[in-house]
């Protein structure tokens, strides 16, 4: 049975999806039972999932775990950033508007392109030859 002080949302990005749980704590974010700067080897990605916490002024206030699957690390990395976003939107409503206006709760819907028949890749074209 869930806790009722847990909020649980879904981040998505790229073929990255994050389960994210929260509770009221003391900041300690966990990612497939890992800590955070020991799942992520590049510095800058768990600063980047903190962005949202200093937006909403909860750092250090509650405790994340989420659970992630697919894609690379900077599109795991995105997906958790917008799951631990929509889930500081359940846990406080009042949060919505700065959140979004900081582009926090928008879904980022860049993909990989897809490979087109008769050519080597996405965009790419075989190398003309004129004779």
């Amino acid at each position: 049975m869930a806790n009722i002080n847990e909020f649980c949302a879904t981040g998505r990005r790229k073929c990255s999806v994050a389960r994210v749980r929260m509770t009221a704590g003391t900041g300690k974010i966990t990612v497939n039972g890992k800590d955070v700067n020991e799942y992520f080897k590049v510095v800058a990605l768990p600063g980047y999932i903190m962005q949202v916490l200093k937006v909403a002024d909860k750092e250090g206030k509650v405790d994340i775990s989420a659970n992630v699957c697919g894609g690379g690390v900077s599109g795991q990395a995105g997906a958790i950033r917008h799951g631990v976003a929509r889930a500081l939107v359940l846990m406080d409503e009042a949060l919505r508007g700065s959140l979004k206006s900081s582009g926090m709760l928008t879904r980022d819907a860049r993909v990989k392109e897809r490979k087109k028949p008769g050519q080597p890749g996405a965009r790419r074209r075989f190398q003309f030859s004129k004779r």
